[in-house]
C-alpha cells in the first residue's frame, strides 16, 4: 500500500523522486532561497517510530566528518517529517562497481580507504553502522575522484545510548559469522568487529565484482550464502589482478572468530591500506553542523511520533517551532 503524498512545504520545491522506501520516500529538492540541491526523506508521521528516531539521533551524532552523509535539518509539514540531507550526485558506490565490472585494485584501495576513515568516526562516536554494504556508499563531487560518503543509520546501534548488538540485521551477503550465530535474543556481538568483516566483503566486490560467499551456481539460496560464510569458503578468482598485500589484509579480515579478526585500528596499520597514502586524495569540503540544536531535532521527531498523519487539527499555535534563520518549519 503506498502511503499519501508528502506535503513539501514551503521552503523546497520538488525536483525529482529518489526513491520510496517502507518508511517513506526521498526526494531531491531545491531551497527556494540558496538554489542549493538537498535530499530530503519524507515520512508519514504515523510511521515515526522508535527505529526512525534512532536512525536521525545516531546520523546527527556522526555528522561533521566529510565522509559521513552530512544531516542539514528535521522539520516538519502537516503530513510527514522532513529530514534533509546532504545530497550525493554520484549515485552509490555498486552502480559504479556494476558499471565498470569490477574495480582495478587502486581506485578500489582509493574507496576502501575513505570507506575505512568514515567507519573509524562512526566507532569513535560509539555507533556501529551494522548494514555496511555498497548500496549505502554513495559517491559526490568531481566523478574521476569522488568523495565517498556512508550513509543509511537505520541498522546502526549507539553504544553509549544502546546495548550490544545483540539482533540479526543487516543485508545476507555482507553478515558476519558471529551475526549469523548470536544474533537470537540475549545473544550480543561485537558490532564493531561485525562492521570489519563487512568492509572487508565491500572491498572483495570492488576487487572481484561478485560477493564472496554467494554459490555461483545458485546465488539467491541465502541458506547457502549462509553456509559458506560460517565456513569462510571464497576464492579470488585467477583472471583477477591482485596484489599479495590486498589479499593478505582480506584473509585477515574474513576471520570467523571475531578474536583473531583484524581490528579497524589494524586495518589503518596495514601495508596496503598505507600505501593509499601515495594515491589521490579527495578533495576535502569543508563540513556544517545541522541548522538546529540536537534537542531541536528529537523534539520534532517526537512530536511527530505522537502525531498521526491526516489530523491537522491537533496542531495549535505553540506547537508551530520556528528556529532562527529559518522559515516555518510547519508547512501550510
Amino acid at each position: 500500500m503506498v502511503g499519501r503524498e508528502p506535503d513539501f512545504g514551503d521552503k523546497y520545491e520538488q525536483v525529482k523522486s529518489l526513491g520510496r522506501g517502507c518508511y517513506g520516500e526521498a526526494m531531491l529538492m531545491r531551497d527556494r532561497t540558496t538554489g542549493l540541491l538537498v535530499a530530503i526523506k519524507y515520512i508519514e508521521k504515523g510511521k515515526v517510530d522508535e527505529y526512525v528516531q534512532k536512525e536521525i539521533r545516531n546520523h546527527v551524532q556522526l555528522t561533521g566528518h566529510p565522509n559521513i552523509i552530512q544531516f542539514k535539518e528535521a522539520f516538519l509539514t502537516a503530513t510527514h517529517l522532513g529530514i534533509a540531507m546532504e545530497y550525493a550526485n554520484g549515485g552509490d558506490l555498486f552502480d559504479r562497481v556494476v558499471s565498470r565490472r569490477r574495480l582495478p585494485e587502486d581506485e578500489a584501495r582509493y574507496f576502501f580507504w575513505q570507506l575505512v576513515q568514515g567507519l573509524a568516526w562512526c566507532h569513535s562516536q560509539g555507533v556501529c553502522h551494522r548494514d555496511l554494504k555498497l548500496d549505502n556508499v554513495l559517491l559526490a563531487g568531481d566523478p574521476s575522484a569522488p568523495q565517498l560518503k556512508l550513509c543509511d543509520f537505520g541498522f546502526s546501534k549507539s553504544q553509549q545510548q544502546d546495548s550490544m548488538p545483540n539482533t540479526l540485521l543487516g543485508t545476507p551477503a555482507y553478515l558476519a559469522p558471529e551475526v549469523l550465530k548470536e544474533g537470537g535474543e540475549n545473544q550480543q556481538y561485537n558490532g564493531e568487529l561485525a562492521d570489519v568483516w563487512s568492509c572487508g566483503v565491500a572491498l572483495y566486490v570492488m576487487l572481484v565484482g561478485a560477493y564472496p560467499f554467494q554459490d555461483p551456481a545458485d546465488p539467491g539460496n541465502h541458506l547457502k550464502t549462509y553456509r559458506r560464510i560460517f565456513s569462510v569458503q571464497y576464492e579470488v578468482p585467477a583472471d583477477v589482478a591482485v596484489s599479495g598485500e590486498c589479499l593478505d589484509l582480506i584473509r585477515r579480515i574474513l576471520v570467523r572468530d571475531p578474536a583473531q579478526r583484524i581490528t579497524l585500528q589494524q586495518v589503518q596499520q596495514h601495508a596496503w591500506y598505507l600505501a593509499h597514502q601515495a594515491g589521490p586524495v579527495p578533495q576535502q569540503q569543508q563540513q556544517e553542523r545541522p541548522m538546529q540544536t540536537d534537542e531541536e531535532i528529537m523534539k520534532l521527531t517526537s512530536m511527530a511520533a505522537q502525531m498521526s498523519s491526516g489530523e491537522p487539527g491537533i496542531w495549535n499555535e505553540e506547537d508551530c517551532l520556528v528556529f532562527e534563520g529559518q522559515d516555518s518549519l510547519l508547512g501550510e
